[in-house]
């Protein structure tokens, strides 16, 4: 008896050993993440807008198709706008971190009353390895961001992102010149090829800044922002604000430094720092016990404030530069939709696009998405916390706008989505996936105008608020 109670207890005693394991590797399999993920704005990871994909790098949810259920549908198109995989910092980035990792790893002392473990762990065990030939490049996880989007877009749309549509070239691939977004359309054909237990990949993909680098081209917006000292007055003035002034009190104070000594460059390099080690590492850097959640919410004001004057809502002429990325897309969208004889040749069943932050944001605006009733200022931050403008959920690295045409039995139909996420069009709130001559219909002044020429070239303003869109 005494044997046999023994053999239990021992049998027990490892089948709760075998499950605590088991729970222990399930908790650890999502790594440690800041408490301030989530306001990084455009240097936000995937991961923080879809969280699920922590667990499940390839967790696809097919409901978020809907088409009606009153019609038979078919998906016969996708366009994809997709923004670039993580990255490198950029040159001007690393010299500003380089310059507040001297100032702290000589200086620093802590504050009175501080807990010092993530200083001490910053000045004896953290190193400078950002090094200025990385200049923006894509890195190992924006490979895998890529990858990873094509396989979870290859399941969701199965008949569209095929083997046999990439064997024949039926799949157009574009994207921007920048090394970072040639990496990133390379990363989604391999992407493809791994979904279908490929190994060798032909790329197939073309160039094209005239459409994904649209804003470089617009003499009007060069001219009326981009080189308009007074084009982000509002941003300006809320690096002097209050706001602003708290986050570097409370940095210095936290680093054991005059006020004066900590500049607006310096509070901002410790905060891309603790972005990048995350986007870049995975880790949890010692850089971010700088901040505190309402230090964060600041910081990410500020990189919205700067994205809506300056390639939003703000200025009109931010928007309308994306005049041949929009045409593009509904040219493409037409040719898809549109009736055609059993003799004719299908139609291009996806288009993959991609560029950057500052190739979506300008079309999302076009199409009116993300306006809200009050634009954000330098005096008005305490009540914007509830503002749709949020570029941490708008824009993070492999942002993605999805463009989904249906063969329907009452003609085509349109669906959007935003990072894998249903979005209905502005003025057609009614209906998840409208008859795409609705959505026609709704664009048409920019159908019929959003002239690239003459918004670009006849003027040399843009200066003003948006009234127009």
């Amino acid at each position: 008896m005494l044997f046999s109670s023994l053999s239990t207890n021992t049998i027990l005693t490892a089948a709760l050993s075998l499950l605590l394991a088991r729970l222990s590797c399930s908790f650890l399999s999502v790594p440690d993440v800041p408490h301030i993920a989530t306001y990084f704005g455009t240097k936000t990871r995937y991961e923080e807008v879809n969280p699920h994909l922590l667990r499940d790098a390839l967790s696809v949810n097919k409901s978020v198709l809907k088409p009606p259920d009153t019609e038979r549908c078919s998906p016969v198109h996708l366009t994809a706008v997709i923004r670039h995989g993580s990255r490198y910092p950029t040159v001007k980035n690393i010299r500003k971190i380089h310059k507040l990792s001297e100032l702290v790893l000589k200086e620093a002392s802590g504050g009175t009353g501080v807990t010092r473990d993530w200083l001490h762990n910053i000045q004896s065990r953290w190193e400078m390895w950002y090094t200025e030939d990385m200049d923006g490049q894509l890195v190992a996880k924006g490979r895998e961001d890529l990858h990873q989007l094509a396989r979870r877009l290859s399941i969701l749309f199965p008949s569209l992102l095929s083997e046999e549509n990439m064997r024949k070239r039926r799949i157009n691939f574009l994207s921007s010149s920048k090394h970072r977004c040639v990496s990133s359309v390379e990363a989604f054909q391999e992407g493809l090829q791994q979904h279908w237990g490929g190994r060798k990949v032909q790329y197939i993909h073309k160039l094209d800044d005239q459409l994904m680098r649209f804003f470089e081209h617009c003499r009007g917006y060069v001219e009326g922002v981009e080189n308009n000292r007074t084009a982000l007055a509002e941003v300006e003035k809320f690096k002097q604000g209050e706001e602003m002034e708290g986050v570097r009190r409370r940095m210095a104070e936290r680093l054991g430094f005059p006020h004066h000594r900590i500049t607006p460059d310096l509070v901002e390099a410790a905060f891309f720092l603790c972005s990048y080690e995350l986007s870049i590492k995975s880790l949890h850097s010692p850089w971010c016990f700088l901040f505190d959640e309402s230090d964060a919410k600041v910081l990410e004001y500020k990189s919205d404030l700067k994205q809506y004057w300056k390639r939003s809502h703000g200025h009109v002429i931010s928007s309308l530069s994306s005049c041949p990325l929009f045409h593009y897309v509904f040219r493409t969208l037409d040719k898809a939709g549109r009736p055609r004889r059993s003799s004719e040749a299908s139609p291009e069943p996806a288009s993959i696009l991609v560029g950057h932050a500052e190739t979506l944001l300008p079309l999302l605006s076009l199409l009116g998405l993300y306006k809200d009733k009050t634009p954000p200022t330098a005096d008005n931050y305490n009540t914007q916390h509830g503002r749709s403008f949020r570029t941490s959920e708008i824009v993070p690295y492999a942002a993605n706008l999805l463009f989904v045409l249906y063969d329907c039995q009452r003609g085509p139909r349109l669906q959007l989505l935003i990072n894998e996420s249903p979005v209905r069009f502005p003025g057609l709130e009614a209906e998840d996936t409208p008859l795409y001559r609705d959505v026609r219909a709704t664009y048409r002044h920019l159908l019929d105008g959003c002239d690239y020429h003459r918004e670009c070239e006849g003027r040399s303003g843009g200066r003003g608020p948006n009234t127009e869109l």
